[in-house]
């Protein structure tokens, strides 16, 4: 009974898969929602908050990449991605945009309900263990503060919640506007001073940064030894 809080959105415009795999994860005691395409799935997101969403990349209209796109600008909320396409580039186009994870159809259902698992199991762990390294730089997030050569640094909610995202998903770039929705920042200046003050906490050398890096015209990514 494990997963009876957990509440799921299915966004597939295939009836059978959609109800099969809202029966199955339903058995599986997950709460279900299903929508047949990306306007269905925006309509649900606006006023639900799921754990997490299995998206079927080949949809009449906005397709599975764009839908991801579109919801990793407003909402902090793993994605796997359905696809009947088999090749690398199109999985790898999938991990870049945001998705935490994917599989070809056709698939086994128990096999999703492994990655569905493994996927709330990592965004969980780094929120139950509050303390992290980066490079030399050892973060406390219970006690909010950054150690780093004998020097301890406190870090404010807004840099707090940005650490917890970008330790979720070390290599994942965010952009300023993604920055902005999980700081509660609105200001591209603004987010740009919070990440110079993170490095100034995490790198050795803040001007040339080894772990919190610019990625130039895409935003900042956090590299993690």
């Amino acid at each position: 009974m494990e997963n009876k809080n957990l509440h799921i959105l299915i966004v597939d415009d295939d009836d059978r898969i959609r109800n099969l795999l809202k029966d199955y994860l339903t058995e599986n005691f997950y709460i279900v929602s299903t929508a047949e395409d990306a306007k269905g799935a925006k309509e649900k997101l606006n006023f639900i908050k799921f754990d997490v969403i299995i998206l079927d990349v080949m949809m009449p209209g906005q397709d599975g990449y764009d839908l991801t796109k579109d919801i990793k600008r407003k909402f902090n909320v793993p994605i796997i991605l359905l696809t009947a396409k088999g090749e690398v580039e199109n999985r790898i186009k999938g991990l870049e945009i945001g998705a935490e994870d994917y599989i070809g159809k056709p698939f086994e259902p128990k096999e999703l309900l492994l990655r569905i698992r493994n996927v709330i199991k990592n965004r969980n762990r780094i929120d139950q263990n509050s303390k992290h390294n980066v490079g030399q730089a050892k973060i406390d997030l219970n006690k909010m503060i950054i150690s780093l050569k004998s020097k301890i640094k406190k870090i404010n909610n807004s840099e707090k919640k940005v650490l917890l995202e970008m330790l979720s998903n070390p290599g994942k770039t965010y952009s300023r506007d993604e920055i902005g929705k999980i700081s509660g920042i609105k200001q591209e200046r603004s987010i740009d001073v919070m990440i110079t003050r993170l490095r100034q906490k995490l790198e050795i050398n803040p001007k040339n940064p080894k772990f919190l890096q610019t990625i130039r015209g895409a935003g900042y990514v956090l590299w993690i030894e």
